[in-house]
């Protein structure tokens, strides 16, 4: 009895492991992307085969240990800025994969077909990553997908979770296939049809063909609908893709600068005093700055700099209070300067609001400032709406004090760097040529790209109607790459960074223009297609823009500008929503129904 209590749970994991593994490398950089159709296969399987011989605890205790070790090491990337952090979010989000263990178990028992119920638990598991966190939208099924533009076009009425939705519909066909023909094979092989799967179980007989035409007939019916599915999906995306001649048309000539600023650097000029972190600060401005005019040289309109790259607060209220020689002043005249007859220049910098007394802030920001050719500063800014816990916000500092001082301890900071939320969707505007033709954008900074409610937001106007043409996305993922002597490190942050914005774009039909520290800048159109080339860039950017990773450069193209406003603009995450709902709704039965079981046996 032991050594089979062993071997049931070796197989478990063995199953949950080669589910992690195969999960670990559909994504970028590895991209693996074919393994996306069968990664859930061994993970549905052990769940689902004889569900009533496995007992629940044993289930969900190798679905957890397998999961934490797959979160602790695909999100490597978070330890060097929080060990904290990362443990404490890994050990969250892992509760997942038991969850939906226990889930596609019941499923099974209560003869709820899989390629259905897999689609729905682990879309609504998606939905429901670090829910606590505000979401967690990282390394979904879907982002797998980001190069194959074909199947990622349903993203305009479904989101992500139309695609996620469809990989793991096939999983489940695929399992459900495996599982049938294992039991019928099993059943026929001694006429013992009691133990045929319940979607096979219509009536007692002992003729054996009679069973094979139902099985085949059940199996059919199950994979036509799936199939049904993804000719649908294919017939929908290259339609939307023969629309571009239509609807996209040329906007302005726009300009993307990376800068390769390790964030260890900019942490000593921004907690720094004196005149290293002035030389710090100068240094890393100065050498955008020539980016910044080779683009322009080079005939771009707009150009965009990363995050927070100018290491000053550039409200001119703020400005207004500090001493004529500050630094932060000699950046707004440089930038004021440079934009002068030039173009339109977008920067990453710190936003604020002085206290009463004037002399200290009483609020801080991740800001974007826009700088006209008229020389002046835009009298709009956007501040960041949804801040990155531990890098940009510390939790329980009112809520919990005494946790509050432990994270502390555990803080690269050293000191309390918490910023403020912006709370304003702001639209920024730009002319272009004698016509003055008008053309509005929005930033969305850093992981705020991942956020497709965020993006929703920006797309459209009150009135439902589409209010810019395209996006930016300034980011420093700097704190993502390690620097050892001359040689760069990039982690897997950073190439799935850039996959994720892809379906952004295609939600809302948005070209997204990236400008991040340490990269990867690129230009994604708005069927979703990284923009590999350029009409002009610096001679060391690599042409391949998923290569542009622990580098500096800059490049410029021309924008498309999309007219269609799509069905997710306008109505959002609603099938996300749908399959959480039945997953949380799911959760409760079962645990309803395991509490029942314990009452009865006593």
């Amino acid at each position: 009895m032991k050594n089979a209590k062993i071997k049931n749970i070796f197989l478990l994991c063995l199953a949950f492991i080669a589910s992690a593994a195969m999960l670990t490398v559909i994504q970028a950089p590895i991209s693996l992307s074919p393994l996306a159709w069968v990664a859930l296969v061994p993970f549905i399987l052990a769940c689902s085969l004889r569900p009533r011989r496995t007992k629940p605890k044993r289930l969900a205790v190798a679905a957890y240990l397998i999961s934490l070790c797959y979160w602790l090491g695909n999100l490597y990337w978070i330890a060097p800025i929080t060990v904290v952090g990362w443990a404490t979010f890994c050990l969250y989000t892992a509760v997942h994969w038991p969850i939906l263990a226990l889930c596609l178990r019941y499923c099974r028992i209560k003869k709820i077909p899989l390629f259905l119920a897999a689609g729905v638990l682990f879309v609504g598991a998606e939905r429901l990553q670090g829910l606590f966190l505000g979401g967690f939208f990282w390394r979904l099924l879907a982002h797998s997908q980001y190069a194959n533009i074909t199947l990622i076009q349903i993203a305009d009425i479904f989101g992500t979770a139309g695609l996620s939705f469809l990989i793991a519909m096939v999983n489940g066909l695929l399992a459900e296939l495996i599982i049938d023909a294992s039991a019928f094979a099993e059943a026929t092989a001694d006429r013992r049809y009691s133990i045929l799967p319940p979607s096979l179980k219509l009536r007692r007989t002992g003729d054996s063909r009679y069973w094979k035409n139902i099985f085949k007939l059940s199996n059919l019916i199950k994979t036509a609908v799936v199939c049904a599915a993804l000719l649908a999906t294919v017939f929908y995306g290259r339609w939307r893709i023969s629309q571009e001649d239509e609807f996209v048309e040329t906007g302005p000539v726009v300009a993307s600068l990376q800068s390769n600023v390790p964030q260890s650097v900019k942490r000593e000029a921004l907690r720094g005093e004196g005149q290293y972190a002035a030389q710090t600060s100068q240094t890393i401005f100065d050498e955008l700055m020539q980016k910044s005019k080779a683009s322009a040289e080079a005939g771009a309109e707009l150009i965009v700099w990363p995050e927070t790259m100018v290491q000053a607060t550039l409200n001119p209220e703020v400005l207004a209070l500090v001493d004529p020689s500050h630094l932060w002043k000699a950046f707004d005249k440089a930038l004021r300067e440079h934009s002068k007859d030039t173009a339109f220049v977008l920067v990453g910098a710190y936003g604020g609001v002085p206290d009463e007394s004037k002399s200290r802030l009483a609020e801080r920001y991740n800001s974007a400032f826009l700088y006209k050719p008229d020389g002046q500063q835009s009298d709009k800014q956007y501040s960041k709406i949804h801040l990155v816990l531990f890098g940009e916000v510390l939790p329980f500092k009112k809520s919990f004090p005494l946790l509050f001082k432990l994270v502390m301890k555990f803080n690269p900071y050293n000191y309390d760097h918490s910023l403020d939320a912006g709370s304003e969707y702001t639209v920024f505007e730009m002319t272009k040529g004698q016509e003055a033709r008008i053309y509005k954008f929005s930033v969305i900074i850093c992981y705020e790209a991942t956020m497709p409610a965020i993006v929703r937001r920006f797309a459209l106007d009150e009135h439902g109607r589409k209010q810019i043409d395209w996006l930016i996305n300034i980011s420093n993922d700097g704190w993502f790459v390690r620097f050892k002597g001359e040689k760069v490190l990039p982690s897997t942050e950073l190439p799935q960074h850039a996959a994720i914005c892809v379906f952004r774009a295609v939600e809302n039909r948005l070209a997204v223009l990236r400008s991040v520290n340490t990269g990867i800048s690129c230009l994604i159109d708005t069927l979703g297609r990284i923009r590999d080339g350029y009409i002009a860039a610096s001679p060391d950017l690599p042409v391949t823009a998923m290569e542009r990773k622990g580098l500096a450069g800059w490049f410029a193209d021309k924008m498309p500008i999309d007219k269609r406003v799509t069905f997710f603009s306008k109505y959002g995450q609603w099938l996300d929503f749908s399959c959480a709902a039945c997953l949380v709704s799911l959760i409760i039965v079962t645990v309803a129904t395991g509490i029942k079981q314990k009452v009865k046996k006593r």
